[in-house]
């Protein structure tokens, strides 16, 4: 068998809401129930969000709080990784919650653009940003919309900005960013080999590009996202049950390609995380 996958469950974002799909999990309760399901379902890494009681993001410490604390309950040795994406707050506040110590959190390293608005992160926000990871011990995970973010990921790792091994997701199929194109997969792939051979790295495809995006990083011996933040559907007409049911998918895809499930210990591994409490 190849290396074991890490299987990163995003499980509510900011987008899709319950009426959209009923499964999407909103309140802290159903963020907790949800992603513990997904865990059970061979999940080892959770990607979170927080929303508010109306459904709007929000960066509230307070309630990331609340989660970590219920996932580190019911999801022992799971890898709880937050969001500092834009969507949920402006300048510093995006960072807000870094003090909790999460295992991990997102890290877009430049600007681009999104289907209604410029995704923007400053240099002196991302320098700060990942500042405060390294104060706190949290490992970025490097959200890579185009190419100047994994070569700015790399400019950032070489002057200790970042701790080295990278890890870095390849997102594709967001409206205006970079599309779903095979050949630039692979060349983000041998880019990232080249300039970080000990770099890891996870494959993410938004909508219905989510499934073809798990069978690419499955073949090329990378990792897989998937869950209800990044799409709802099992397919064109039937809408996922459950952000587990996405998990099982990937889980399921794994034999096809000579992989299998990281377990908890194993992502930590390849992760250069510390073991589980």
């Amino acid at each position: 068998m190849g290396t074991p996958c890490i299987i990163t469950v995003a499980i509510t974002g900011s987008l899709p809401r319950k009426e959209d799909n009923p499964a999407v999990p909103i309140t802290v309760a159903e963020q907790v129930e949800s992603t513990q399901e997904a865990f059970e379902a061979g999940a080892t890494l959770a990607h979170a969000h927080v929303r508010n009681d109306d459904q709007t993001p929000t960066s509230d410490p307070e309630r990331f709080g609340r989660l970590l604390e219920g996932l580190r309950r019911h999801c022992p040795g799971l890898i709880v990784q937050f969001s500092t994406g834009g969507r949920s707050g402006a300048g510093r506040e995006r960072g807000g919650m870094l003090p909790l110590r999460p295992d991990m959190a997102s890290l877009a390293t430049g600007s681009c653009n999104f289907p209604s608005r410029v995704y923007d992160n400053a240099p002196d926000l991302v320098d700060w940003l990942a500042g405060e990871m390294r104060t706190h011990g949290v490992k970025p995970e490097i959200e890579a919309f185009d190419l100047s973010m994994i070569f700015k990921a790399v400019e950032m790792a070489q002057d200790g900005s970042i701790r080295e091994p990278l890890h870095v997701q390849f997102v594709m199929g967001v409206r205006n960013a970079m599309p779903v194109d095979r050949a630039t997969f692979e060349f983000y792939v041998a880019t990232l080999k080249r300039l970080a051979p000990e770099a890891t790295w996870t494959g993410a495809g938004i909508g219905r590009d989510q499934l073809t995006l798990n069978r690419w990083s499955l073949e090329l011996g990378g990792h897989c996202r998937t869950g209800l933040e990044d799409n709802i559907r099992l397919d064109r007409e039937t809408l996922a049950p459950s952000n587990a049911a996405l998990v099982r998918r990937v889980v399921d895809l794994c034999p096809d390609y000579g992989r299998r499930p990281a377990t908890v210990a194993e992502a930590r591994a390849l992760l250069h995380l510390p073991a589980a409490a």
